[in-house]
């Protein structure tokens, strides 16, 4: 009996160039492999937020990103979270310090739905009842912020930091504010 020879299944892939979401400036992340079109569909990206911003001080987050569709050797993909590295935020949380969280599951002016978890570090320990009350506000202008924005505004200004600044701005009556970060966001 002859010998079969074996064939490389590495020859017979196919190597896709992948593009960022328009929010991204549809930017090239990179290449990878798959057998068809279809077995690249679906597959998750990680990619570092610094690479997609060229911005260095973005190298704490990291985004997953979703191919969509492929079309000829490009493959464009969809936004499916945003969210800060564990390292990072655990170097924000200090001694004396008081932590507030909210997950909140928002809608955008544009019917995109997302979930957003925050995260508020007071400058010093605070009472309970600041902590509630700050977590009663943060909640309500969240929701505000994103009703009156489309989903690529809502994302733009999560990434810029100009949500945290609002945030920050109009909570600070309540306690002193050291940080207000945007840990996580998720869309739907």
């Amino acid at each position: 009996m002859a010998l079969q020879k074996k064939t490389d299944n590495w020859k017979l892939k196919k190597w896709f160039s992948i593009y960022a979401p328009k929010v991204f400036n549809e930017a090239m992340i990179g290449e990878m492999p798959a057998n068809d079109d279809a077995a690249a569909i679906g597959r998750k990206i990680v990619v570092g937020l610094d690479v997609l911003t060229r911005n260095p001080s973005h190298a704490y987050t990291n985004v997953v990103l979703k191919i969509t569709d492929v079309n000829g050797n490009a493959a464009h993909t969809k936004l499916v979270e945003i969210s800060q590295l564990y390292s990072y935020i655990r170097s924000l949380v200090r001694r004396y310090k008081s932590v507030a969280t909210l997950v909140l599951p928002v809608e955008t002016s544009d019917g995109v739905k997302m979930v957003v978890k925050l995260l508020v570090i007071t400058k010093s320990r605070t009472t309970h009842s600041r902590i509630v009350g700050i977590r009663k506000e943060m909640n309500d202008i969240t929701l505000n912020l994103c009703k009156e924005r489309d989903a690529n505004t809502v994302i733009n200004s999560i990434i810029e930091g100009k949500m945290q600044a609002e945030l920050a701005s109009k909570l600070k009556h309540i306690a002193p504010l050291h940080k207000i970060e945007v840990k996580t966001l998720q869309m739907s």
